[in-house]
């Protein structure tokens, strides 16, 4: 179990990065979906808790099979999906993801939303000196980005928001810039396989922390086409999209529906996994299978199975004309 902490700290107020993330999670997924691969959304309602009070349950899955490399797709199954369930109590939220092909896997993530530059170092009360975790800054404009997620247009060094005046970021900006708030997220990454436990928890963080930089930075490259949007007008917005991101993913996607309360899996400390740790089916070695006797042993040039077997007791067919 590897758990680190992430600050992402935006040009932008608690109370607008609420409808920007709705806005960008949205249309970030209905961009990344195709035929068969992308988000599915199973549940999407609302949500009481005693202790968080009322908020939004929702419940995913992120189809990928087609985008992993062909080595992996020679042995995961062909239904292959990511998991994702979220308990949002703004400004606090919990979200975890399991995988179906890998039962010992999963991703434990809290985050709490403050109007600050991110140097609150107890977001995270630490009962003890063993809870201590590792803390690293987000800089959505100068952290580097992976190529394949560059675009200009999303480049927060020259953006500069129409609508509300804000950027382009310079150096340190966090530091000077108003308004400023900052996501803090504490993540923990769990892999129980023997021998693959560390490598693949620190590949995983790698992952999140380049999703983390990439969605953030849209949040804000997109403000334009979100800033002033009322909770109702981003939820409506949020609903029509989903069901185009199902449509557009299969046939297979249910309908989406959003009720004002029920029975939603109560946060866990992190999720939960099968103590079973036989492989699945597929994995088991094939089968003994008849081989069919319709199929020569071995095909040979003519002559040569001449010379092993002796004449042949066939007569070549006669060309004699009719």
């Amino acid at each position: 179990m590897l758990v680190k902490e992430y600050r992402i700290c935006m040009p932008l107020t608690t109370e607008e990065y609420r409808i920007g993330q709705l806005y960008t999670i949205s249309k970030h997924s209905h961009q990344e979906s195709d035929r068969g691969e992308g988000v599915e959304v199973m549940e999407n309602r609302e949500h009481y808790d005693p202790v968080h009070g009322s908020g939004q349950y929702t419940e995913k899955r992120v189809h990928l099979s087609r985008k992993l490399p062909s080595w992996a797709r020679a042995v995961v199954p062909r239904m292959f999906y990511i998991c994702e369930k979220a308990w949002n109590y703004y400004p606090y939220t919990v979200t975890e993801y399991t995988c179906s092909f890998l039962p010992k896997f999963s991703i434990h993530i809290e985050t709490r939303y403050s109007d600050d530059c991110g140097d609150n170092d107890s977001t995270f009360q630490q009962d003890n000196a063993e809870d201590a975790h590792e803390v690293s800054f987000v800089d959505i404009a100068f952290d580097e980005i992976p190529e394949r997620y560059y675009k200009s247009v999303e480049d927060l060094r020259h953006f500069m928001s129409s609508r509300t005046g804000r950027g382009p970021l310079q150096e340190g900006w966090r530091q000077h810039v108003r308004p400023v708030m900052c996501s803090y997220k504490l993540v923990n990454v769990k892999f129980e396989v023997w021998g693959l436990q560390t490598r693949v928890e620190h590949f995983v963080h790698k992952v999140i922390r380049d999703l983390l930089l990439v969605g953030h930075r849209q949040a804000f490259a997109w403000v334009d086409e979100w800033y002033g949007m009322t909770m109702e007008e981003v939820r409506e917005y949020e609903k029509e999209t989903q069901a185009a991101t199902n449509e557009k993913i299969g046939p297979f996607a249910p309908t989406i529906t959003i009720s004002v309360e029920g029975h939603s899996p109560a946060i866990r400390s992190a999720p939960a996994t099968p103590v079973t740790g036989d492989p699945p089916e597929f994995l088991s070695l094939p089968k003994e299978r008849t081989r069919k006797t319709s199929a020569p042993d071995t095909l040979t040039l003519p002559e040569l199975r001449d010379r092993a077997n002796g004449p042949s007791s066939h007569s070549p067919p006669s060309n004699t004309d009719s």
